[in-house]
């Protein structure tokens, strides 16, 4: 379970993201539990403390919660949560973006729609 660090961001943050991604895919279903904090430092070889961070953080989130002596498990409904705000995050923030490169690229939108019809029968 390795995973390239950016400079962009604190890690604890990109951590996060990755088990939220890892959530919206289904790698982590509703109702398990999430590797122990020791485990996890130990596999991104990152401080304990910044897993602690992460985990405290998708508990904010009502996306884990903590069980006393058993650990930290994925909520029911999380998966749902996470696509909620993701979806509003990509059309407020990445959909504009895309649609400024479109224009700036001058692609042809009948070939991007035929695209994403193919993609929406693949789905």
């Amino acid at each position: 379970m390795g995973f390239n660090w950016n400079d962009k961001e604190p890690i604890y943050l990109q951590l996060k993201d990755q088990i939220r991604d890892m959530i919206l895919s289904g790698d982590i279903p509703e109702g398990e539990a999430l590797p122990s904090v020791r485990q996890v430092a130990i596999d991104y070889k990152v401080n304990p403390i910044t897993v602690s961070k992460s985990y405290q953080l998708l508990v904010d989130e009502q996306l884990v919660e903590k069980k006393r002596g058993l650990g930290m498990f994925v909520q029911q409904g999380a998966l749902k949560t996470v696509q909620k705000n993701e979806s509003e995050l990509f059309i407020n923030e990445d959909w504009p973006k895309i649609l400024t490169k479109i224009q700036h690229l001058k692609l042809d939108t009948e070939k991007l729609i035929s695209s994403l019809k193919v993609i929406g029968r693949n789905q």
